[in-house]
């Protein structure tokens, strides 16, 4: 599929239907640069499996959000578009096209559908409580917890 707007280029789709060698002729064809959205890309060293482009098949095209962060390091889609959105006006800002390039929706729709994420911490003590009862009693029970909290919820998580 391929959004088009006067500003960004959104080039989406499952993995291995041609999307990096395509967005990489648009770039060429367009003044454009690439950002990707991949959710495995972003990490330092998952090269394999993830069909993370090579430099050489980047043909001096600047690649965006590709090996940003280590494996271990857990990762948002909130911190994603906090680093992708200035990159994207960067590239507007010199006369360049951004071409947004990848099969991760969520990241895409960060980027398009001006999805907010407002600041919520992470309570990793109540986390770990839950994560203990998921393994004492299984995750059905956790997940029946979630009933008299977020009835909605309950329904559409399984």
């Amino acid at each position: 599929m391929i959004k088009k707007n006067k500003d960004i280029l959104v080039l989406a789709g499952p993995t291995a239907i041609g999307k990096t060698e395509l967005s990489i002729r648009l770039a060429k064809k367009l003044n454009g640069e690439i950002i990707s959205a991949d959710s495995m890309q972003i990490y330092k060293s998952l090269d394999i499996g993830s069909a993370k482009v090579t430099r050489e098949e980047m043909q001096d095209i600047p690649h965006h959000m590709i090996d940003i962060i280590d494996p271990d390091i857990p990762f948002t889609v909130a911190e994603y578009k906090n680093i992708a959105a200035p990159i994207i006006k960067d590239i507007i800002s010199r006369g360049k096209l951004p071409i947004i390039a990848g099969g991760t929706g969520l990241y895409i729709n960060s980027l398009t559908c001006n999805m907010d994420f407002t600041e919520a911490k992470t309570d990793i003590n109540y986390r770990n409580e839950l994560n203990s009862l998921a393994s004492l009693k299984g995750n059905e029970y956790v997940h029946s917890l979630l009933a008299t909290i977020d009835p909605i919820s309950y329904k559409n998580i399984h």
